[in-house]
């Protein structure tokens, strides 16, 4: 999840905005801003895409072959 946060940071910078701005324009809350964005590992797939539906990208599940 580091690495989405760091996306969802970097583009949300670029957008000039703040956590809570963003927040408020993605419809998320400000702790789940915060918690995506320090790289939790436990948050919650749907609001993920939710927050990078902002930036027109998302994620989906994929199977790792070995």
């Amino acid at each position: 999840m580091n690495n989405i946060g760091e996306y969802v940071k970097q583009h949300r910078k670029a957008l000039g905005l703040t956590q809570e701005e963003f927040a408020m324009r993605s419809g998320l809350g400000l702790r789940f801003v915060r918690e995506l964005e320090q790289g939790k590992q436990t948050v919650r797939l749907d609001k993920v895409n939710q927050a990078l539906a902002m930036f027109g990208a998302h994620v989906v599940p994929q199977r790792i072959d070995r």
